[in-house]
This record gives C-alpha cells, sequence and structure tokens, in this order.
C-alpha cells in the first residue's frame, strides 16, 4: 500500500516518499497534528470572504474532516490530498456531491445549488448570469421528474470496465 502501486477499489496511494514530505510538512505548521478551519483558510489565502463564500470553504473544511471532531488531522489531510492529486473523477465526483448535497439528505435541491453557485462567484468574483438564471438553467436540465430535487446520488451511473 505505501509504495504507490493500486490498493482497494483500483485507487492510487500517494506514493510514501511524497507521505513523508506531506507529514513532515503538516507537522511543521500544525505541530499539534490538527489543522483548523481558520489555518484551513490561512492557507489557502481566504480571509475577507462574503457568508456565501465563507459558507462553502466551511463546507469543503467539513467534507474533509471525516470524524467530524472539527479539526482536520494527518490522516484526513493525506486522504484529501490523495482525492484531489490520485483519486479517479468516481471518487472526485463524489466527494462533489458529498459537497454540494449541503444537509446530506442523498439529492441536491435548488437551494444548495443556488448557494453553491453563489458562493463559487463570490470567490471568482465573476458574475455573467444571475445566480437565479443559472439555477434555472440547471435545473431545468437536470431535475428529468420534476421533483423539485435535482440530481440524487443514484442518477449518476459510472461506465464500470
Amino acid at each position: 500500500m505505501g509504495n504507490g502501486k493500486s490498493i482497494a477499489g483500483d485507487q492510487k496511494a500517494v506514493p510514501t516518499q511524497e507521505t513523508h514530505v506531506w507529514y513532515r510538512t503538516f507537522m511543521m505548521e500544525y505541530p499539534s497534528g490538527l489543522q483548523t478551519l481558520h489555518e484551513f483558510k490561512t492557507l489557502l489565502g481566504l480571509q475577507g470572504l462574503n457568508q456565501k463564500a465563507n459558507k462553502h470553504i466551511d463546507q469543503v473544511y467539513n467534507t474533509f474532516d471525516t470524524n467530524k471532531d472539527g479539526f482536520v488531522d494527518f490522516l484526513e489531510f493525506i486522504a484529501a490530498v490523495n482525492l484531489i492529486m490520485q483519486e479517479k473523477m468516481e471518487q472526485k465526483l463524489k466527494w462533489y456531491f458529498k459537497l454540494y448535497d449541503a444537509d446530506g439528505n442523498g439529492s441536491i435541491d435548488k437551494n444548495e445549488l443556488l448557494d453553491m453557485f453563489m458562493a463559487v462567484q463570490a470567490l471568482n468574483g465573476q458574475q455573467t448570469l444571475s445566480p437565479e438564471e443559472f439555477i434555472n438553467l440547471v435545473f431545468h436540465k437536470i431535475d428529468i421528474n420534476n421533483d423539485g430535487n435535482g440530481a440524487t446520488l443514484y442518477w449518476i451511473t459510472f461506465p464500470t470496465k
């Protein structure tokens, strides 16, 4: 597993040597072995954001805090690095779905999508469509059964090899 070769589910692990570098860096930055939300925002240079953007960054952080103790420890941190750098698209899509499904009910409703879009716009400083126009356009495409819930995880299917 530590050699970077294929592991369970045909996922790739961060190579052992890289993991040691990440660990040393993490422990130098966070001697307690725990990263706080404030430290996460500082690391990414995300201070002074509006409420929507802050909420989005909080959600990102909370998806990395898998044991829900309010901190990201090294194992959670390296899992996040692994997801971003190594994982297959299916794992990334599942993570994005979890991020957008703010209430955790298994579907993305119009308000969740609107919140996410407004947060991303705030982070990027772009506004070509109003958030409502964008959400209406997206929902018209994805709410195939007209129940107002948008996409649910079981609607997303992935090709198998």
